[in-house]
């Protein structure tokens, strides 16, 4: 079975608007927007809050439990996630094959002011630096859009879908993963969040 899809990741440090861009392309196109840091598990909000920096292992079991959530939306999804390493993004592409990701580029200072000005959220200033230091760019990576996250919603989310659009190819999602699916999703559940869902930037 062959369908079009078009499945897109908005990714960068905190504070780039990579929720912000998610949410307008959703309500341009009509797919489901994802965020992807209603996933964290309770102990991961948990550590942020303190400002500790999840490891690589917090962060393994966030994104299996995202690509489930990505593989399940047959018909394609927008989502926000940091996505900061090219290992992070392989487990994600493993699950969704065909993956774009939109890298919202940023300024170390520019991210700074955004974040402080943050009221209430789970992500203090402080994880910022450690973000940027773990960031692996994806410029060179097939697939990845890069945009400058300081323009216009407007115009960026009109950059975003031109790519796409042209990008977009028919996708046969291999057998493997819809028995994935099935195994891991209880029937009939349309849709899935973690506990301890916040929002995130």
């Amino acid at each position: 079975m062959t369908r079009q899809v078009m499945w897109i990741v908005a990714m960068g440090v905190a504070g780039c608007g990579k929720s912000t861009l998610a949410a307008a392309i959703a309500a341009r196109t009509g797919l489901p927007f994802i965020e992807g840091d209603d996933f964290h598990s309770p102990q991961s909000v948990a550590k942020m809050l303190a400002g500790k920096p999840l490891s690589d292992a917090d962060r393994a079991d966030w994104l299996n439990r995202l690509g489930i959530e990505l593989a399940w939306q047959a018909d394609g999804a927008v989502v926000s996630c940091s996505a900061l390493k090219h290992m992070y993004r392989e487990r994600l592409r493993a699950a969704v094959p065909g993956l774009k990701f939109v890298f919202l580029e940023i300024e170390r200072e520019t991210a700074e002011q955004r974040v402080a000005a943050r009221a209430g959220h789970m992500f203090p200033a402080g994880l910022l630096e450690c973000q940027f230091a773990t960031l692996e760019s994806p410029r060179a990576e097939p697939g990845v859009l890069t945009v400058v996250a300081t323009e216009p919603v407007d115009a960026l989310c009109a950059q975003v879908l031109a790519w796409a659009g042209a990008a977009n190819l028919a996708y046969e999602r291999p057998a493997a993963a819809e028995s994935a699916i099935a195994d891991t999703v209880p029937a009939g559940s349309a849709h899935r969040r973690a506990p301890g869902a916040t929002d995130d930037h």
